[in-house]
């Protein structure tokens, strides 16, 4: 089945991709933390029952035990699963549905964490399909929530609405300009967070950033999520105007050229080098410089991360190789 970021969304020139996440706890379960082995292995039938039962076909269960450490990171390489839970699986679950647009992970930091993925700006449809898929699981599963308070969570900072809603955006020019950390000053203080979502969080690889909602107490969901769509409507349009003063400057079409000569050709690719270079191709791409889908390009970048190059391609096994295969697959993909 095609994958949901392989889809054209909406204002994916600058837009990537948007995540709504939902953290929720069962009552008659103590947190994961303090679950044993016997324990874990009840919430992982009782979350897998109902998702069979109120979701139906299009989703399938795996025992995180039953991937290797490698496929674990590629899961969490495509933004699947968190980091912390590729590293901390024992018996623990996940729950994917076919195009990989919908994950939840059991047994996290919290009972569930419910996960909705789609191509471009697509905020209102990300929540309304996660809020969907939360009433029918709560219908079955019974969430711990206090009527005062909100949704029960493991960690104080996520109670309330327990929801992070997140646009992932490219903001090469932004970068160029050296506002990004004006920008990280503004929207701090408006209860909102950016980060890199790739690499470094202070310095992100492909010049890709994830804006995402901090305050989830106080708050609805609908009011949190029309607050950060303002601000990443107000930041798409800073760098939509950057972009047309920088691609006006031959230093930067040159900038462009190059790395897309060198993408074309190289017959060894580091995951930093091409994260690097690819950045300079997608800015060319969105401006209209080059004549690529920035869809196709978003895809690659997804293809080509470490470990899922090493779990997608038999005897891919030592850095060496992956460097090859990666610079492959650029070459086939941009020629």
């Amino acid at each position: 089945m095609k994958k949901w970021y392989t889809e054209k969304g909406e204002q994916n020139n600058v837009v990537i991709s948007t995540r709504i996440r939902l953290a929720r706890n069962i009552d008659g379960f103590v947190y994961p933390w303090r679950l044993d082995a016997e324990g874990k292995k009840q919430l992982n039938a009782k979350v897998r029952g109902a998702v069979s039962e109120t979701l139906g076909e299009g989703y399938t269960f795996y025992e995180m035990s039953s991937f290797s450490d490698l496929q674990a990171v590629s899961l969490a390489e495509r933004h699947l699963i968190s980091a912390d839970f590729a590293s901390h699986r024992d018996e623990s679950g996940l729950i994917l549905s076919d195009d990989e647009s919908v994950s939840i992970m059991v047994g996290e930091e919290d009972h569930i964490k419910l996960q909705v993925m789609k191509t471009g700006f697509s905020l209102g449809e990300a929540y309304s399909k996660a809020d969907s898929i939360d009433d029918r699981l709560n219908g079955s599963l019974g969430f711990s929530f206090d009527e005062r308070i909100g949704y029960l969570t493991s960690s104080p900072a996520n109670l309330g609405t327990a929801m992070r809603a997140s646009v992932f955006l490219h903001l090469p020019a932004l970068t160029l300009c050296g506002q990004i950390g004006a920008i990280a000053g503004t929207v701090s203080k408006l209860g909102l967070s950016i980060s890199g979502a790739y690499g470094n969080r202070k310095n992100p690889a492909g010049d890709i950033y994830q804006i995402s909602n901090k305050i989830t107490l106080g708050i609805t969901e609908e009011t949190a999520i029309a607050n950060l769509e303002s601000i990443v409507r107000q930041i798409v349009n800073r760098e939509l105007g950057a972009a047309e003063r920088e691609i006006k400057d031959p230093s930067s079409e040159d900038k462009i050229y190059r790395a897309y000569g060198l993408l074309k050709n190289a017959r060894l690719l580091t995951a930093e080098e091409f994260m690097g270079l690819i950045s300079f191709v997608r800015f060319g791409a969105y401006t209209g410089l080059l004549d690529i889908p920035v869809e196709k390009i978003d895809a690659l970048i997804t293809d080509v991360q470490p470990a899922t190059v090493s779990v997608t391609y038999e005897g891919i096994d030592t850095s060496a190789a992956r460097d090859a295969k990666r610079a492959e697959i650029v070459r086939e993909a941009l020629n």
